[in-house]
C-alpha cells in the first residue's frame, strides 16, 4: 500500500476571503509523488485548536512526511522556516476571537524545535526550479507558528520517524490587489513549489551545506 504525505494549508483569516496556503495544497489532493500519496487537509486558523487537529490528522493518516504551509503576507518567496518556538503571542485575534498573549504552545514544553526537513535543500531545489526561495529564521508567534511548534513536538515525542515541517508562501495576485506594493507568488507556482518540496524531502536524507542565514 502506498504510503501518504500529509500537506497542510489554513482557513482564511484576518479578513481575507482565501489563504493562499490552502488554495495551492487543495488542488494536490490525491496526487502521487515518489509512489506516495498527497493528501490535502485544512487546518483552522484557531490557536486552541489547530494543535490538537495537526496531530488528529497524522494519526488517522500515519503519514512518512508533513509539509505544513501558512500564509505570509509582505514575504516575497517561498520561506522554509527553520525554528519553531514554544510562545503565542498573537498581533491579531484569531477567528475564534481569542488572542492569547505570552502563552506557550504547549505547555511545559522545551523552548524551541528545529525543522526535521532538509530545509536547505528544498530552498537549492526550488531555486534551481526557477522558483523564489529562501530560509526563515522565524514562523512568527501567531498560529503558523503553533502549527510549526505542535508538529515538531509531536514529532520529537511521539513519532520520531516523521519527518515534517513549515513553510510560509507569499500573497497569491488577486490578494495582493488589495495590498498595494505586497508582493504576491501565483498559485500554480506554489503548488508546485510543494511538489518539489515533498519528492526533495523524500529524496535527500541530510541536509546540504549552504549558507541560509540572515544578518537581522
Amino acid at each position: 500500500m502506498a504510503r501518504s504525505i500529509l500537506v497542510t494549508g489554513i482557513e482564511p483569516f484576518d479578513g481575507e476571503t482565501i489563504n493562499p496556503s490552502w488554495e495551492a495544497v487543495r488542488v494536490l489532493d490525491g496526487e502521487t509523488i515518489a509512489g506516495h500519496r498527497l493528501v490535502a487537509h485544512q487546518l483552522p486558523c484557531v490557536i486552541a485548536e489547530v494543535g490538537p487537529a495537526l496531530v488528529a490528522a497524522i494519526e488517522e493518516l500515519d503519514p512518512v512526511l508533513v509539509l505544513c504551509l501558512g500564509q505570509a503576507g509582505g514575504r516575497a518567496d517561498i520561506t522554509v522556516e527553520r525554528v519553531a518556538i514554544n510562545i503565542v503571542d498573537a498581533r491579531i485575534p484569531d477567528n475564534a476571537g481569542r488572542q492569547p498573549v505570552d502563552e506557550p504552545v504547549v505547555p511545559g514544553g522545551p523552548a524551541a524545535y528545529f525543522s526535521t526537513l532538509p530545509i536547505k535543500a528544498l530552498v537549492a531545489a526550488l531555486r534551481e526550479a526557477g522558483i523564489p526561495a529562501s530560509v526563515s529564521q522565524t514562523a512568527g508567534t501567531y498560529n503558523c507558528n503553533a502549527i510549526f511548534y505542535a508538529l515538531a513536538h509531536h514529532i520529537a515525542t511521539r513519532r520520531p520517524a516523521l519527518r515534517g515541517g513549515f513553510i510560509h508562501v507569499p500573497y497569491l495576485p488577486s490578494m495582493a490587489t488589495r495590498h498595494p506594493g505586497a508582493p504576491s507568488l501565483a498559485r500554480e507556482t506554489v503548488t508546485e513549489a510543494v511538489r518539489i518540496m515533498a519528492a526533495t524531502s523524500l529524496a535527500v536524507a541530510s541536509d546540504i551545506r549552504a549558507a541560509g542565514g540572515a544578518e537581522h
